[in-house]
C-alpha cells in the first residue's frame, strides 16, 4: 500500500510538473515575437534577393537615379568611419516601421544596400562577419518584412582601395582616399 501511495504521489508530482512546465512555456509566449512568420518571410525574401544582387557598375547606375536611397545599416560609428557617398545611415538595430518611413520615402522607393562583407581592406569600418550572419541578409529580410520590395543588394566582395564606389568618412580622410 505504501509503495502504491508513493507511486501515485510520484505520478501526481510528474503530472503537475508537466502542467507547470507547459504553463511556464505559455508564460513565455510573446505576441510581438513570431519565429514561424520570420522564417516564412525570410524564405520569401531570400528567393527574391537572388535576382536583386548587382555589381559595382549597376549599383552606381541605380544609385544615380533620382529618388533612389542607398541605405547603410551598419552601426553609426562604422558609417561615420567609411561609407558609400550619399548613403543614409539607419543602423539595423534601429529599424522600426517609423524609422524606415523617415529614411525611405515610400515602400516603392528603390533601396540599395551593402554591408561589411562587401568590402575588403578596411577592417575597422568594415569588420568581416561570419558569412551566414552578413548584415546584407538581415537587412534584406527586415526590409522585405516591413513591405519594401524594391531592394537591391551590392553583390561582390570589393577591395576598398580599388572599388568603383565613391567612399567617404573619417577613415577615407585619414588615408587620403577619394
Amino acid at each position: 500500500m505504501a509503495t502504491r501511495t508513493r507511486a501515485l504521489g510520484l505520478s501526481a508530482a510528474l503530472l503537475l510538473g508537466g502542467v507547470a512546465a507547459a504553463e511556464d512555456r505559455g508564460a513565455l509566449a510573446n505576441p510581438k515575437i513570431d519565429a514561424p512568420g520570420f522564417l516564412r518571410l525570410a524564405e520569401e525574401a531570400i528567393r527574391q534577393r537572388e535576382d536583386r544582387r548587382v555589381g559595382e557598375e549597376e549599383f552606381l547606375r541605380l544609385a544615380a537615379v533620382p529618388g533612389t536611397v542607398v541605405l547603410d545599416a551598419r552601426s553609426r560609428d562604422k558609417f561615420e568611419a567609411l561609407h558609400v557617398r550619399g548613403a543614409v545611415s539607419l543602423p539595423f538595430t534601429d529599424f522600426t516601421a517609423e524609422s524606415l518611413a523617415r529614411a525611405i520615402p515610400s515602400r516603392a522607393t528603390r533601396v540599395l544596400i551593402y554591408c561589411n562583407n562587401n568590402f575588403e581592406g578596411a577592417e575597422e569600418p568594415f569588420p568581416t562577419k561570419a558569412a551566414p550572419a552578413a548584415l546584407n541578409l538581415s537587412t534584406y529580410v527586415a526590409l522585405h518584412t516591413y513591405g519594401y520590395r524594391n531592394v537591391w543588394e551590392l553583390g561582390p566582395l570589393v577591395e576598398v582601395a580599388s572599388t568603383l564606389l565613391p567612399l567617404e568618412g573619417a577613415s577615407a580622410r585619414r588615408r587620403g582616399d577619394r
